[in-house]
């Protein structure tokens, strides 16, 4: 579990194929911070741009970690399959402070970035998320965007999918990869935990009620 906090920006500094084929994953070399794996052990789950990956290789004195991701993984997120800054965030401890909201590091879709600029000090980001997971946004809900815990500002339901705007306030666009967005960037996306089992409940409740019914009946 994570908090949407980002803890450090890493960049991706090589990325190797695991295999030949294209159901071949790849191995990530993440280079970090200085002292950010003074705590981090191999098999330790690390947010990156919100994507949850386990440690398997590490180098302190070089502030590099290694992770392998899945062919899978890779053609359901953005921003991994290649060189470049990224958001880290590491696994939530049980007594640390919750800042952001709970965040599971599994990504609900890639949406686009369609509006990325300063408005007065803060930046205001719109971005197109795909139709699916429109039910989910909601005015001042909560989003992932790249691993960072966002509130969404407006909601526009569009043919081509959901648009929700954001404002970024100078200290997340100062401490965060979100900084390197533009217009086209494609970005991660958690829904909120919340709204995802409000979701399921209600999509059940058509059909458990004449289950309920019958079963009464023969009671």
């Amino acid at each position: 579990m994570f908090t949407g906090i980002i803890t450090g920006v890493g960049r991706i500094v090589a990325v190797h194929a695991l295999g030949s084929s294209s159901s071949h994953g790849r191995r990530l070399t993440i280079e970090c911070p200085p002292t950010y794996l003074d705590d981090v052990s191999l098999g330790d789950s690390i947010a990156l741009n919100g994507a949850c990956m386990t440690v398997t290789a590490m180098d302190a004195r070089s502030h590099q970690f290694n992770i392998d991701i899945s062919a899978e993984s890779l053609t359901k997120t953005a921003g991994l399959s290649q060189p470049g800054l990224i958001n880290l965030e590491k696994a939530l401890r049980a007594n640390d402070r919750l800042g952001g909201h709970l965040v599971s590091g599994h990504v609900d879709g890639v949406g686009t970035v369609t509006h990325f600029a300063q408005v007065g000090e803060s930046w205001d980001l719109a971005l197109l998320a795909p139709r699916d997971l429109a039910k989910y946004l909601a005015y001042k809900g909560s989003i992932t965007v790249n691993g960072v815990s966002l509130t969404v500002n407006q909601v526009a339901d569009l043919p081509s999918g959901c648009e929700c705007r954001i404002n970024l306030i100078p200290h997340t666009v100062q401490n965060t990869a979100l900084n390197t967005l533009a217009s086209g960037s494609q970005v991660n996306l958690e829904i909120d935990l919340i709204a995802r089992y409000v979701e399921r409940m209600l999509s059940l409740e058509p059909q458990l009620a004449p289950l309920a019914a019958a079963t009464a009946a023969t009671g």
